[in-house]
């Protein structure tokens, strides 16, 4: 027979084990895209796009819209903001990539 106190006490720790799972997914996110900033803000200062080759923005890009859509699939919060906040600063890259181009 099923202990209903048993079932809630399993419930509490399956909704805790999914706050922290979602808590390290909100923390990978912004670590990555937050590594990501310094690139971008040197980028923009010293106008020098030579060292982002066509091939790494490109293939890149793909991966971040793939992440996102995938995230989106998941309802995954965390994959979703940061892969298209990251996508937004590559846009960023792609557009100054052209803009300065020789």
């Amino acid at each position: 027979e099923r202990d209903p106190q048993n079932d809630k006490a399993s419930l509490g720790m399956t909704k805790l084990m999914d706050d922290v799972f979602t808590f390290i997914g909100y923390l990978a996110g912004t670590l990555t895209t937050l590594a990501f900033l310094p690139q971008v803000f040197h980028t923009y200062k010293s106008k020098s796009v030579g060292d982002f080759s066509w091939k790494m923005l490109v293939a890149f890009n793909c991966g971040l819209v793939l992440w996102l859509i995938y995230g989106v699939y998941l309802h995954s919060w965390p994959m979703i903001l940061a892969n298209g906040v990251t996508l937004a600063l590559q846009a960023f890259l792609v557009r100054m990539k052209i803009k300065y181009r020789k």
